[in-house]
């Protein structure tokens, strides 16, 4: 792995002030509540360095989910983060939101349980077999990923597993009734209320997986979004499209975000897109 990847608490540190570091960061997670914050039955939140970044990417769901291996992905602003698993998409963020609001009225490590029925209802898919499977897939892509995570205010990176298990069948491979769900205590650290941006959920399930999904998200964690060049909304959005073609879909997406509401302007001038929030 090459160097500028390795998980180093702080580049230029000896052993043994990593070594400290590391276990104030496990004093801290003990001395945090064993729940997350708490939210709106109305909205869905998700931590600031995870909407800024490129995690959830905007690729064409037809194309194959590629395999990624200790790759750092773009992220606008400080922080960085390195990621090992399945490619993940819109589909993902959107199933990842719902699971962390049920889990917040469980203490983090205890297992969460749903039928998926109520769960692909409350995502707002069609109630059918197809996505039965979506959602099993989604939840087993972000069970099996590694997750490294650092910002400013994070000070160190911490190391996650955005789902720590999932069971949806029994011994005998026969589907549960009501699957089950285990996240980490680890997830206290992201989910701090202070970098927590908290969305509509009922403008965010409607709007269809790609880039206006994804800049709602990214401008949802900015009181007051200030201009951002078309070629850096390109990386945010991870959509291996070219910049002309992109630029005509971001249009599109901007002008969908101003019809739902929640932009009230958008300007596109000079390769600098400028928006304003309505919400």
């Amino acid at each position: 792995m090459p160097d500028h990847l390795q998980p180093t608490l702080f580049p230029d540190a000896g052993k043994t002030q990593a070594s400290d570091t590391f276990q104030e960061l496990l004093a801290s997670i003990a001395a945090r509540p064993k729940y997350l914050p708490d939210w709106p039955e109305s909205h869905r939140a998700l931590p600031n360095e995870i909407l800024r970044s490129a995690l959830f990417n905007c690729r064409n769901r037809n194309l194959p989910r590629m395999f990624l291996k200790e790759v750092e992905i773009a992220v606008i602003g400080d922080g960085q983060v390195i990621y090992r698993g399945e490619e993940l998409r819109q589909d993902d963020e959107l199933v990842w939101m719902h699971l962390m609001h049920l889990i917040k009225k469980s203490p983090l490590g205890e297992c969460v349980e749903f039928t998926p029925y109520s769960f692909i209802k409350a995502l707002g898919w069609p109630i059918k077999g197809q996505n039965y499977d979506r959602l099993r897939n989604c939840l087993s892509r972000m069970q099996a990923t590694a997750l490294r995570i650092q910002s400013k205010r994070l000070h160190s990176f911490v190391s996650i597993s955005l789902i720590q298990k999932f069971l949806s069948r029994n011994e005998r491979n026969e589907s549960l009734t009501r699957w089950q769900v285990w996240v980490g205590k680890e997830m206290q650290l992201l989910f701090d209320e202070e970098f927590l941006t908290k969305v509509m959920w009922e403008t965010r399930r409607s709007l269809p997986d790609g880039i206006a999904s994804k800049l709602f998200g990214y401008w949802a964690s900015h009181r007051k979004p200030y201009p951002v060049k078309v070629e850096t909304l390109l990386k945010l959005c991870g959509s291996g499209m070219q910049a002309k073609h992109f630029k005509a879909e971001l249009k599109k997406a901007l002008e969908l975000l101003r019809e739902t509401g929640f932009l009230e302007a958008w300007d596109l001038k000079d390769e600098l897109v400028v928006v304003t929030r309505r919400h």
